[in-house]
């Protein structure tokens, strides 16, 4: 992969990707998206080479249109990076409608399309990777997140088949599992905080979980499962389902 890289940044607002941008080599051209060009201006105002796109993620005309922009203006990307997302916690007979729509559309599917526009360019260019932000969750479901859950078992699904068909074109694709990070995400997932504070031994901070990104990108590695323990614990999961789930109802419901 190049050394001045041109790495594209959905939810770029957020407080993983803040971790991850401090961290890139200034060298890189950073494309950042995000509902705000006004927020994302002001974040990285110090950053030099970077372009802040506004856009509604949900709105597939918008995602063509900017797609079509970037290769326009810079040529090609090198890194997609989807962390676009948000959750809530809630009974599933306590989600309305728009709630289901609104976290599909977000989380799944304008992943899909990032993935899908850019994929097809970097398969021509036979060069690029494209890094998915999923979650623990998408790999072990817990009670009071049915619905994220959802979104993100879609995504990891969907970018294990990718990785098949991109892999003869030199193309990666990594979803990133991480558990419970430290980051604005819980305010609107858990406003009372109480999760939070009862998985705290697993919470991560962004720091971190940025550190172990940045040290895979350009690399094929098929997914990224963190912390230690809940890795050990999908493995659980994967030979032991009937106690997992057990555990899960009766040990480990934390929500």
């Amino acid at each position: 992969m190049k050394d001045e890289r041109i790495i594209v940044i959905t939810g770029a607002s957020g407080g993983l990707a803040e971790e991850l941008i401090k961290r890139l080599p200034q060298k890189d051209q950073l494309i950042l998206l995000g509902r705000s060009k006004e927020k994302l201006e002001e974040l990285y105002v110090r950053r030099e080479k970077k372009v802040c796109y506004q856009i509604d993620i949900t709105n597939d005309k918008a995602v063509h249109s900017i797609v079509d922009k970037i290769y326009e203006e810079y040529g090609g990307v090198d890194i997609l990076i989807n962390n676009a997302g948000f959750g809530e916690f809630k009974d599933f007979n306590q989600y309305t409608d728009d709630m289901i729509r609104s976290m599909f559309d977000v989380n799944t599917l304008a992943t899909i399309q990032f993935s899908r526009l850019i994929g097809q360019r970097m398969a021509k260019d036979q060069a690029g990777h494209i890094i998915n932000i999923a979650s623990i969750a998408g790999l072990i479901a817990t009670s009071k997140s049915t619905i994220y859950s959802a979104t993100k078992f879609a995504v990891i699904g969907f970018s294990n088949a990718l990785r098949l068909e991109l892999a003869d074109r030199h193309v990666y694709v990594t979803t990133v599992n991480p558990g419970p990070i430290a980051t604005k995400f819980f305010n609107q997932a858990d406003p009372s905080g109480e999760y939070l504070k009862s998985v705290e031994e697993f919470t991560m901070q962004p720091g971190d979980v940025a550190r172990r990104i940045l040290r895979i990108l350009g690399k094929n590695k098929r997914e990224l499962n963190m912390p230690f323990t809940l890795k050990a614990a999908y493995k659980a999961y994967v030979l032991f389902p009937k106690l997992s789930d057990f555990l899960a109802r009766k040990v480990f419901n934390y929500k």
